[in-house]
């Protein structure tokens, strides 16, 4: 696995498995809501497969991201070349982390109660509009977390 901390292709200070990251952070709103355009156009079955797809890749990316990081040498080994201080980064990485985790917190919970809703035949209009709020913040934190992600890395590699 040594090709994680040859160059990235970015152009950037970062190594390859920053650079992959980082695309794969910059297209997830991108694709969660193309995911939402299926159900506005009335495919749930789509819908819901593609989330479910989308989810466990971002589950397996952030896994990916995880090991390179703790192989790399971890935040202080990465943060060591940046400009920015220590103190600010460090801020911007904890809230990254608190919008990360809440955020994928909210999306799995909305997969798990729509999966067993969907079980048991409960569509009525209270259940659709607990799912549509659910995957409106689901969609909002995943747009925060991209956003601050691009942060973290114009912080660490630019």
């Amino acid at each position: 696995m040594n090709y994680m901390f040859e160059s990235g292709f970015l152009g950037t200070k970062a190594p390859f498995f920053m650079d992959f990251v980082l695309i794969m952070v910059v297209l997830l709103p991108l694709l969660v809501y193309i995911a939402i355009t299926f159900a506005k156009n009335k495919n749930y079955k789509l819908h819901s497969i593609t989330h479910q797809i989308i989810f466990v890749v971002a589950v397996i990316v952030v896994g990916y991201f995880e090991y390179g990081v703790r192989k790399g040498g971890g935040y202080d080994e990465f943060i060591k070349y940046s400009t920015v201080s220590h103190t600010y980064s460090f801020v911007v990485l904890i809230v990254h982390i608190l919008i990360a985790m809440i955020g994928f917190g909210i999306w799995l919970n909305t997969i798990i109660k729509a999966k067993r809703n969907y079980k048991n035949n409960k569509f009525e209009s209270s259940y659709i509009k607990s799912h549509k709020k659910l995957g409106i913040y689901s969609f909002i934190s995943i747009i925060l977390t991209s956003i601050t992600g691009i942060w973290v890395y114009l912080i660490l590699f630019i």
